[in-house]
């Protein structure tokens, strides 16, 4: 099926679009106020030691209150507001620099050979890696299933030229498919999982078994990880192995009382997914902020002193730009994502259903292979070992990587790429 020419991934449609992030810059901006603000304003109270500093702060904090023990008050609070000031200098400097910069994707997506809805599988086959070194032995041409998460573009994982793992396994010979969920339509607004994994999903499994005649190697990435466990467990005849990279799975492993907090937004969540059919991309991004809520703060202060041609700064607008473009969360998805995977950790009790049947990981018998990278601060690493410990027999990889970087950081290819390309050829 040729890729029609509106699809709003395509490089014309993206050149064209204003950036709006850090999104939602409203909030970004609001956290670093409040941060800088309220350290001016606790100066007194440090003076004083009456600050409840955390465990881990509290030696640096009294030291520095005896640092400042001979030094004028007003001194003290000068300083301070020379730094909140160099600090929104800083800030404005990167927002405007990132929002200016000249970096635009211009990369195609390779031809959609499937579609329902809005819903695309592309043919990453081997034509479009850079090289034509093959995997050895059996991989060659060996096809690859990859889905990626719900809630971010698929292109993370064919991010520019220099940084596309799905064109390097090409040219290791495999032959990924890439599942593009795209952004939910009129249909899959009252989609739930279930219409995603025994639905779309299986379809296009079906269709890639039709295609190459070979079952495929199944990889899912991040919430896609746990639609591929899904598929997994219901399809597991029909695949040759399964590989999943910073996937979640027990929700109440680390920071269970900040996961519960997440849950406890649906109840302010609801009318407005009543009324929108879906979650906004706003609204995700502020729930994302609040696992660290200065993390953009402090990326864009530090982007600020790039030279506009820098490779980190390139890598960074384009790392950014995927970020701000994401899709929202079709209602009934949102609401078994916080209320049963955060609120109730329904994965990791073994409530998890799809279309009525228990996705229970122990009873996936095909190989496996869990990438937890040991810096995710999305993924907590905690959360994605209780799943590969329960896989029977699952390899497991701990890269120093992050979430994001796993895939498109500078190492990502000697940590991860590499790893991941020789586990397939053997599986």
């Amino acid at each position: 099926m040729a890729q029609p020419l509106n699809r709003p991934d395509a490089p014309e449609n993206r050149a064209s679009r204003p950036r709006l992030g850090p999104r939602p810059l409203p909030l970004h901006l609001g956290l670093a106020a409040l941060a800088w603000q309220s350290s001016k304003a606790a100066l007194p109270l440090l003076r004083t030691g009456s600050l409840p500093w955390t465990a881990e702060l509290a030696q640096a904090a009294n030291a520095l209150r005896k640092d400042l023990a001979g030094t004028a008050s007003e001194a003290v609070e000068s300083a301070v507001a020379r730094e909140i000031e160099r600090r929104n200098h800083a800030l404005i400097d990167g927002l405007q620099a990132y929002r200016a910069h000249p970096y635009r994707r211009d990369l195609s997506a390779p031809p959609a050979v499937w579609q329902e809805g809005t819903s695309w599988l592309l043919d990453y086959g081997p034509d479009s890696g850079r090289s034509k070194k093959a995997a050895k032995g059996s991989a060659t041409s060996a096809p690859v299933l990859v889905v990626p998460s719900l809630i971010n573009r698929a292109y993370i994982l064919d991010l520019d030229a220099k940084t596309s793992l799905l064109r390097w396994l090409a040219g290791r010979g495999f032959r990924p498919f890439l599942m593009d969920w795209d952004r939910p339509g009129v249909e899959e607004r009252g989609f739930a999982l279930s219409d995603y994994v025994a639905g779309r999903l299986e379809r296009a499994l079906d269709h890639v078994l039709a295609l190459t005649g070979r079952k495929p190697h199944l990889l899912g990435y991040c919430m896609g990880g746990l639609l591929a466990l899904a598929l997994a467990a219901r399809r597991g005849q029909d695949l040759r192995a399964l590989a999943l990279l910073a996937t979640p799975w027990d929700f109440h492993a680390d920071q269970a009382a900040q996961a519960r907090l997440v849950a406890a937004s649906l109840v302010s969540l609801d009318p407005l997914m009543a009324l929108q059919g879906e979650l906004p991309v706003d609204v995700i991004q502020g729930l994302f902020a609040s696992l660290d809520p200065l993390q953009v703060v402090r990326k864009f202060v530090a982007f600020s002193s790039l030279e506009t041609d820098d490779p980190a700064a390139l890598r960074f607008v384009a790392v950014e730009d995927w970020l701000n473009d994401g899709v929202p969360l079709a209602a009934p998805v949102a609401r078994e994502c916080l209320g049963g995977w955060y609120g109730e950790n329904v994965t990791a009790k073994g409530g998890w259903q799809i279309d009525g049947e228990a996705i229970v990981p122990q009873r996936v018998s095909i190989p496996s292979l869990c990438i937890l990278p040991d810096q995710d601060r999305i993924v907590p690493p905690a959360s994605a070992a209780a799943l590969a410990t329960s896989l029977p027999g699952a390899k497991i990889l701990q890269p120093a990587v992050g979430h994001v970087g796993m895939i498109v950081s500078a190492v990502a290819k000697r940590r991860v790429w590499r790893p991941l390309a020789d586990w397939l050829a053997e599986a």
